[in-house]
């Protein structure tokens, strides 16, 4: 691991946040278990749920230009948050899903030249410092996409509204997801995304 500008040799290199977190690129692959405990705690997923969600997450960064960032709390390196995204595929399972409720929107253009927000989850601890805005912008101002969209629980939400800060509005609503029992929200936005003052 290469040594922090603070000299922490636990910490990779990366831009700093006021909240005491660095944003840095992550091996998602080989990082998968810290980050699925990040996801568990922040989206209260079962033992069962991670177990799925950890091959998926490794089959998604075998995807062309699949990136994630994490976000390590500088007193102990620890992963508090991450996201992972990449060029949308009209192929891909989640596009296969979201399409038809777009198209009846008029929206399912969206699909093509866009960077897919997969995942983004922040510890609940670190929830409301600005990390997860300061991820998803990091994230998205790599991509070479003009535009991003993304999948979002369908209620009134601090990421809702972050989301909304930085730009995406709703493509469409009410779209359901196999196995999910709770309604999304597909979102989507112009790249640069906003810089806002609203945190999650």
């Amino acid at each position: 691991m290469v040594h922090s500008p603070g000299g922490d040799p636990r910490l990779p290199d990366g831009d700093r946040l006021p909240a005491g977190v660095v944003l840095a690129p992550l091996d998602l692959a080989a990082r998968v278990d810290e980050a699925l405990e990040v996801q568990a705690v922040a989206f209260g997923l079962t033992d069962e749920e991670v177990g799925i969600r950890r091959h998926i997450v490794q089959r998604h960064m075998t995807y062309p230009g699949a990136r994630a960032l994490g976000a390590f709390a500088e007193d102990d390196a620890r992963l508090v948050g991450f996201v992972y995204g990449m060029p949308n595929d009209r192929m891909h399972w989640w596009s296969t899903v979201v399409e038809p409720y777009l198209r009846v929107q008029g929206e399912d253009g969206w699909l093509d030249g866009s960077f897919t927000i997969t995942e983004l989850h922040v510890h609940p601890g670190f929830q409301g410092r600005g990390v997860g805005r300061g991820l998803i912008t990091r994230i998205t101002d790599g991509a070479a996409e003009s535009r991003s969209i993304l999948s979002a629980i369908d209620i009134e939400s601090p990421a809702r509204g972050l989301y909304r800060a930085l730009g995406y509005r709703d493509l469409a609503r009410r779209v359901y997801f196999p196995s999910a029992p709770q309604p999304y929200a597909v979102m989507g936005a112009p790249l640069p995304l906003l810089r806002a003052a609203a945190a999650w």
